[in-house]
């Protein structure tokens, strides 16, 4: 009976929790992250940069107002000739010069080149909002791809953990054996062996459980010593279809949506640069207040204030070819963003295409693996109800025991690849659900 209930805990090996530990779910782990994850902080205030850019007068349309002043005084010995011939000379003359103001320049035209650049501020905040978003799903997608990982190889130690139990008791068993001479000696050095491989390769996967929740911890970027577990199924969403998934990532696909905006940054340089053929007019005006003292010459003081106004015109006429090189290049740029957009479009096609392949191969290998394991568990049991009358030999159950951890083991792994190629076609998509 008591063998029989070893194999009761086999089944339910998956089961375990660890007590004392919070658990977390991967919904969870997600809004942890795009909480403090520093990727998607870093990219959200690049954003908020973005958009404090986008303004008239970052653009150059709006008119700059500016006050002046401007103080010199001099201290010289000075001699002055009259036009009578009557010379005049003092020496530490003292001459004081004061103006202050205000003055406004306003660009009217400059090629419509101002409006060019506003648009490209526009398109530039457009830029980090996609980059934002790509870094959120790039996250998620880490956190989720980390997060079943650690499911797998957690699982995994349970596995080991039922292994040591089953070891445990076969030592048990063949002591006993060798104590009534129905056993060698050697069987039950070969058993202790087997339970100290077992006990080692435990120790080993409990450090790959705890450095993956090390890792996880900051990608999270919280304290690294919390300590948590996680759920111990896998719920793989197998109603992807591959035209839907085709059809949403040709619109919403980040990097897609990137190069189509770096097409429309380009095309507004060329805007930009041409605006260069054209003459810049800009209004120019101002009030300002004046005061001059001297203390050798006709006036020993004056002031004045006043306001002046005006419009200047200027225009390029030759620049060494500049003009011409300037909008050539920027012809060449928006071609050669045009060749990227049909270079990601035929990238993110190649990906859907084969992360769809393998999402469906993963499925099926999922389902497979999982009978594989039912067999191998069913074959543990009837080798156990074997070795305890004897049947078979101890080498003979060592191999049911470590097919049925190999069993477990390629079981979870296909079920983390199926989940993993769900992730990878959802994040293609620009979209991961929970």
């Amino acid at each position: 009976m008591r063998r029989y209930i070893l194999i009761s805990v086999l089944f339910l090996f998956c089961k375990v929790h660890v007590v004392a530990q919070e658990l977390m779910s991967v919904k969870e782990a997600v809004e942890v992250a795009l909480e403090n994850n520093y990727a998607i902080r870093l990219s959200q205030n690049e954003l908020k940069i973005a958009k404090e850019n986008v303004t008239y007068g970052n653009a150059g349309i709006m008119p700059t107002v500016t006050a002046n002043l401007t103080q010199n005084n001099s201290v010289q010995n000075s001699t002055q000739t009259q036009s009578n011939g009557e010379q005049r000379s003092l020496d530490n003359a003292k001459n004081n010069n004061l103006n202050y103001g205000v003055s406004l320049g306003w660009t009217l035209f400059d090629g419509m080149g101002m409006f060019a650049r506003y648009e490209k501020l526009q398109e530039l905040e457009k830029q980090g909002t996609v980059n934002f978003q790509r870094m959120v799903l790039a996250t998620v997608g880490d956190v989720i791809t980390l997060y079943y990982t650690i499911v797998e190889q957690q699982n995994l130690l349970a596995a080991l953990d039922s292994s040591i139990i089953i070891s445990e008791e076969r030592l048990r068993t063949a002591e006993n054996r060798f104590s009534i001479g129905k056993a060698s000696k050697l069987e039950v050095l070969n058993v202790q062996v087997n339970l100290n491989a077992d006990v080692s390769a435990r120790l080993r996967q409990q450090e790959v459980v705890r450095n993956m929740k090390i890792n996880l911890n900051s990608l999270l970027a919280r304290d690294l010593d919390i300590l948590f577990s996680v759920d111990k199924e896998v719920h793989i969403d197998k109603s992807l279809v591959y035209d839907e998934l085709l059809n949403r990532a040709v619109v919403v696909n980040p990097d897609l949506q990137l190069v189509a905006i770096n097409k429309r940054i380009a095309e507004l340089e060329l805007k930009n640069i041409k605006g260069g053929r054209y003459p810049t007019v800009r209004l120019n005006s101002g009030y300002n207040f004046s005061r001059t003292e001297s203390s050798l010459g006709f006036v020993s003081k004056s002031n004045g204030r006043g306001l002046n106004y005006g419009i200047t015109a200027s225009m390029n006429i030759f620049d060494g070819f500049n003009q011409k090189r300037n909008e050539k290049v920027a012809k060449l740029q928006i071609d050669q963003a045009g060749m990227q957009i049909e270079q990601q479009e035929l990238l993110v096609k190649t990906n859907i295409k084969t992360a769809y392949e393998t999402y469906i191969t993963n499925i099926e290998l999922a389902k497979l693996e999982e009978r594989n394991e039912e067999i191998a568990r069913e074959n543990l049991n009837i080798t156990l109800a074997k070795y305890t009358i004897g049947s078979i030999s101890a080498v003979e159950f060592r191999d049911a025991q470590e097919n049925f951890i190999n069993a477990i083991s390629r079981y979870n792994s296909a079920l983390l690849q199926a989940k993993l190629s769900e992730v990878q076609l959802k994040e293609l998509t620009g979209q991961i659900d929970l």
